[in-house]
């Protein structure tokens, strides 16, 4: 999916449209004492015990997320793009 590099976006900080560059999101180190973690690393110790089949579950789409930073005040804002898409986003020329 092809993405400019460059957008006109409002800011609210200055409360008008200004040019904004576009990145994107990338995720952060994850911590090691997270709840999710510490579960997953508890049901890894022992045998298991007895267990149900694995359960098939169809797989969605990530939705890419972005950050907006103006190039006038250098305030950041997220914004996702569209719905659930499988393709990586590619940056192009300016707007």
């Amino acid at each position: 999916m092809e993405f400019p590099k460059t957008i006109r976006a409002y800011n609210p900080k200055l409360k008008k449209h200004t040019v904004h560059k576009v990145k994107l999101v990338s995720k952060g180190r994850s911590r090691s004492m997270a709840i999710g973690n510490r579960k997953h690393e508890r049901s890894l110790v022992g045998h298991g015990g007895k267990r149900a089949g694995e359960k098939t579950v169809k797989k969605q789409g990530k939705r890419q997320t972005i950050i907006l930073e103006c190039t006038e005040s250098g305030y950041k804002q997220f914004r996702t793009i569209g719905t659930r898409t499988k393709k990586k986003l590619e940056f192009t020329g300016g707007a």
